[in-house]
């Protein structure tokens, strides 16, 4: 029986091309504490966010707030 060894592979900032996020929209589901994470990194980097909450969320008035 031969042992598999399995090992993770590490992104680091040169591994990725942002410009393939310029002039699209990206869509984030809920506003969470990784919602909310995911979607102002990608606000502050320059992407166009927007937001899917239920309708009701009490997550909304926090997400609009911050933008």
């Amino acid at each position: 029986m031969s042992e598999q060894q399995d090992t993770a592979r590490f992104f680091e900032e040169g591994d990725a091309d942002p410009s393939l996020l310029k002039d699209r929209r990206v869509a984030i589901v809920g506003f969470g504490s990784q919602g909310h994470a995911h979607a102002l990194n990608l606000r502050d980097s320059g992407v166009s966010v927007v937001v899917g909450l239920y309708e009701g969320s009490p997550s909304a008035e926090t997400a609009r707030e911050q933008g």
